[in-house]
C-alpha cells in the first residue's frame, strides 16, 4: 500500500493524539511505562490504523488479523489505542493499573477487548504469535499475525527458539519488529548484556532483516509493505523489521533516558510533557509536508 501525503498526516495526527492520551494514562495511574510505550507507539499506530484488517464491533472475528504485543508492559500505550479504536471505553484508562481496573500494567487478554494475548512475562511473544500464524495456515486462514518485541527482551532464549521455528517452516504470514530503542529497566542494552551484531542473528536465524527508523511513518509503512509482499509473491523467509527508536518518543526530557523505563508525572512534568509532545508534533507534521508525495 502507496503512502500519501495526506494519509501520512493523518497518521501522524492520530500517533500525536495516542501519545497524548498515553501521557494522559500514565499521569492518572500515578506512574507507568512510558518511555517504552512511546518508543513503540509508532509501530502500532501504523499496524492498528492502516494495516491490520479488524472488526471492532466483532472482536473475536476468526479471520482477523493478530497483534502480539511482547514488551507488555507498554500496556500504558497499547491500552489507549485499544480504547480509540473502540474496543473498550476510553473511561477505564482514568483507572488504569488501580485497584479493581480491568486494565492493568500488563493487559489480560481475558479482560481488556481486542488483547489478543496476554503478555508481560518477556520473551514469550514471538513463540504465540509463530503459533497464530502457524494456525491460519493449518485452519486456511489468510490473517497477518503482526508481533512486537523489546530489545532487552531478546536477551531471552525462547526469542531464538520461535526464530529458528519460524524460519523452518516458513512463517511468511508472521510480520516482527524489535522496538529497537536500545535501553532496559537497568540500563543501556549493550551495557547490560550486547546485543550487537543484532541485525546480522536474525540473518543468521533465518529472517530477512529490515533495520528502519521506527518513528518514522514512512518507514514504517515501507517495511510492511515489504514484508506483505514478500508473503504474497511465495517469499520463503519470515521478515524481521528492527525499529530504531527513541526511549520516551516525543517528550525530549525523557528521551533516550533508561531511567524511564519506568516513571511518574507530577503537574509540572505533565505539563511540560504537553508541551514537548505539541513540538514534537509540529516537527513531524513539516517533515511529513516536505518528504510526502
Amino acid at each position: 500500500m502507496s503512502l500519501s501525503k495526506a494519509e501520512w498526516l493523518a497518521l501522524e495526527k492520530k500517533v500525536d493524539e495516542l501519545r497524548n492520551l498515553t501521557l494522559d494514562t500514565t499521569y492518572w495511574a500515578g506512574s507507568g511505562h512510558i518511555g517504552g510505550g512511546m518508543s513503540v507507539l509508532d509501530i502500532m499506530t501504523v499496524c492498528y490504523y492502516k494495516y491490520m484488517n479488524i472488526k471492532v464491533d466483532d472482536p473475536q472475528w476468526a479471520d482477523r488479523d493478530r497483534f502480539i504485543l511482547s514488551k507488555g508492559h507498554a500496556a500504558v500505550a497499547y491500552a489507549p489505542v485499544l480504547c480509540d479504536l473502540g474496543f473498550n471505553d476510553k473511561e477505564m484508562l482514568k483507572t488504569f493499573n488501580l485497584s479493581g481496573s480491568k486494565m492493568g500494567m500488563h493487559l489480560d487478554s481475558n479482560k481488556v477487548v481486542g488483547a489478543d494475548a496476554s503478555t508481560g512475562s518477556l520473551g514469550h511473544g514471538l513463540s504465540i504469535a509463530v503459533g497464530t500464524a502457524l494456525a491460519a495456515r493449518v485452519t486456511g486462514k489468510d490473517y497477518m499475525t503482526f508481533c512486537v518485541l523489546g530489545d532487552g527482551e531478546c536477551d531471552e532464549g525462547s526469542n531464538w527458539e520461535a526464530a529458528m521455528t519460524a524460519a523452518h517452516y516458513k512463517v511468511t504470514n508472521l510480520i516482527s519488529f524489535v522496538d529497537r530503542n536500545k535501553c532496559m529497566i537497568d540500563g543501556r542494552t549493550e551495557d547490560v548484556k550486547n546485543l550487537e551484531p543484532f541485525c546480522d542473528k536474525w540473518t543468521a536465524f533465518g529472517f530477512i532483516v529490515k533495520e528502519i527508523d521506527g518513528n518514522n511513518i514512512k518507514e514504517l509503512c515501507e517495511a510492511i509493505d515489504f514484508a506483505y509482499e514478500n508473503h504474497k509473491n511465495g517469499g520463503t523467509q519470515p521478515v524481521m523489521i528492527v525499529c530504531n527508536t527513541l526511549k520516551g518518543c516525543g517528550i525530549d526530557f525523557i528521551e533516550d533516558d533508561y531511567t524511564w523505563h519506568y516513571g511518574a508525572f507530577d503537574d509540572d512534568r505533565y505539563e511540560r510533557g504537553k508541551k514537548a509532545l505539541a513540538e514534537t508534533y509540529k516537527k513531524r507534521v513539516a517533515r511529513a509536508e516536505k518528504e510526502g508525495a
